[in-house]
């Protein structure tokens, strides 16, 4: 009798997200089991109960999902997973602490295909500004920005120090080069984003963090994306399902939260699919799924030529 397919997930968190297991039984998952309040200290021993239970045969249809709020936690954990595991007894693996991973790697590939497709460039050597770039989604979409040879600047309400300091922290555990903008009060705003190429909107839901006033400073700008899907917008006049709309009193194009939502979706859903189905077993973390995210793009342009 064929084993049923399971997957493992661990958070640090007081619970799972019913968003990433409603995804995981959608993927081809039959069981699918919790873990909640999982130190990094504890990943060892989970990973090995995991894998030494199943036999080298059952392992190739067992799974590990990492989630949680925090971006670098996740990532720690993942390598602790990795490393904890003994051939031939290895499942697969994924992060995605609050599609965090996922998200960040649909914001950066849409607006990578938005320059290809308006300015007939990538991201290398673009000045990409980040807005709520302390939090989780804008530490992972810079330093994937960064991977693909942009300029980026991480920039906080907080001040420069706050900014600074996670640019550092974030720059260093990824192996990538981050710079710190003070994003304090509208002048710091204005000021910030003036010679940006790329503005990231990753601030909370619900917060305007770029007025129509401030965004008319932004001379430069060439894309501008944002996740937040509560109004007010968080970049003014980037509707949410804007997807490379001509963006009002600038050259640029706005990219909405259902746009990258709807790329997000299908990233994390590919991703998923992979770990479940592999022979093979596979560690997916945001660089997977920023190339996840790329092809799927690609996939769209072509049809969208094909029908036209």
């Amino acid at each position: 009798m064929e084993r049923p397919r399971i997957l493992h997930m661990f958070t640090p968190g007081a619970q799972m997200s019913p968003f990433d297991i409603n995804m995981a039984a959608d993927a081809g998952y039959q069981i699918i089991v919790p873990y909640c309040g999982v130190a990094l200290d504890r990943i060892t021993g989970l990973t090995q109960d995991t894998i030494f239970s199943r036999g080298p045969k059952g392992v190739a249809r067992t799974g590990i999902f990492i989630g949680g709020r925090d971006a670098q936690l996740a990532a720690d954990m993942l390598e602790r997973a990795r490393t904890s595991m003994v051939k031939p007894f290895v499942v697969s693996l994924m992060a995605d602490p609050s599609g965090a991973y996922t998200t960040a790697a649909a914001m950066v590939a849409c607006v990578e295909a938005a320059l290809k497709r308006h300015h007939a460039q990538g991201l290398e050597g673009q000045r990409v500004v980040i807005l709520g770039g302390t939090g989780p989604v804008g530490r992972v979409a810079g330093v994937i920005a960064a991977q693909a040879g942009a300029d980026v600047y991480l920039s906080s309400r907080n001040g420069i120090d706050a900014a600074q300091e996670a640019a550092d922290e974030t720059g260093s555990r990824f192996g990538v080069q981050l710079h710190g903008l003070s994003g304090g009060d509208p002048d710091a705003v204005r000021r910030s984003i003036a010679d940006a190429d790329v503005l990231l909107a990753c601030a909370a839901a619900g917060v305007q963090v770029v007025s129509s006033e401030a965004l008319a400073a932004a001379t430069r700008l060439k894309v501008a994306a944002d996740v937040n899907a509560v109004p007010p917008e968080g970049i003014a006049g980037v509707g949410v399902m804007d997807d490379a709309k001509p963006l009002a009193g600038t050259q640029a194009v706005g990219i909405g939260a259902l746009a990258v939502g709807n790329v997000k979706y299908q990233t994390q859903h590919r991703l998923l699919v992979q770990m479940c189905e592999a022979e093979k077993a596979q560690v997916l973390s945001f660089a997977e799924a920023f190339a996840v995210a790329r092809a799927f793009l690609v996939e769209q342009a072509e049809k969208a030529g094909k029908a036209s």
